[in-house]
């Protein structure tokens, strides 16, 4: 009987990718059953739970392998100093996608984002406000001391910001528990509304910091992609981020942006306009 091995990932997937690095077999020849497909808990901080999977290992592989040992990666804050470039998944795709999307697309943003309204169309009452800050005080207070929110109305957004504490706690990784923290409130407002109100959920001036560097970001690979004249994919970000980038490049005549995929794997891709474009539609007219 062929003896077997456990490996352990974020995914299925990533647990896959282990194995076969693990045992230096392709994805094809391997054999497996999922144990477990893994479990994101609670915002990402309660519950988590990696994915398995039991290998059958093929005869001709090393005895017993050992799994790679897993990296723990240090919390750290998000606002570092490193390379805007660290913080999400970018990769040139092949100039051949290009032609699978028609120039009439340009900068398309999410619509999540065309959904949304001002505070100033649908009535918000402070009581509702003071609720969902309420809620907002008290999930603070689970994660760090001496942190509090207040909340405000502007003409763009139902405002709550959050002062004190551990900033770097509250924000996360990649700004993940600040999203899960936006998420609740977002629920806690909008089922009280008669249309989704824009809401706006911030730590310390972390959305405009945040808001500088995706600009930056999308100038830096916007020149890239005019360079390579290959197009480049921008994974793991929410649709905040990617309305931020549309709307930083949709002046840009030598680029176009899309939203591609769907939920979680929903990336953007920067395009480069094709120079002969428009002598192209002269010519059809």
């Amino acid at each position: 009987m062929s003896p077997v091995s456990e490996f352990e990932g974020k995914t299925v997937e990533n647990a896959v990718e282990k194995a076969c690095e693990a045992l230096n077999i392709s994805k094809e020849k391997l054999k497996y059953n999922v144990i477990s497909y893994g479990s994101s808990g609670i915002f990402g901080l309660v519950g988590v739970k990696k994915a398995k999977i039991r290998v059958i290992v093929p005869e001709s592989a090393p005895e017993s392998p050992k799994p790679p040992e897993p990296v723990f990666e240090k919390e750290r804050p998000a606002l570092s100093d490193s390379d805007d470039e660290d913080e999400f998944e970018i990769e040139e795709e092949c100039a051949d996608l290009d032609h699978a999307h028609d120039e009439s697309e340009e900068h398309t943003a999410d619509s999540s984002d065309e959904d949304e309204v001002s505070p100033n169309q649908v009535q918000v009452s402070e009581e509702i406000m003071d609720m969902c800050r309420a809620v907002l005080q008290r999930v603070a207070d689970a994660i760090t001391d001496d942190a509090s929110v207040s909340v405000s109305k502007t003409e763009e957004y139902v405002c709550f910001e959050i002062a004190g504490g551990n900033s770097a706690v509250l924000i996360g990784k990649r700004g993940q528990t600040l999203e899960a923290i936006q998420y609740l409130a977002e629920k806690i407002i909008n089922k009280h509304t008669a249309r989704r109100v824009r809401i706006r959920v911030d730590i310390e001036g972390y959305l405009n910091k945040r808001k500088d560097r995706l600009e930056s970001l999308a100038k830096r690979l916007a020149e890239k992609v005019k360079v390579s004249g290959k197009p480049s994919t921008i994974g793991q970000m929410n649709a905040h981020d990617r309305r931020i980038i549309h709307i930083a490049l949709k002046d840009d005549i030598e680029v176009r942006t899309q939203s591609i995929g769907e939920g979680f794997y929903r990336k953007l891709v920067i395009f480069p306009k094709k120079k002969n474009a428009k002598k192209k539609a002269k010519e059809k007219k």
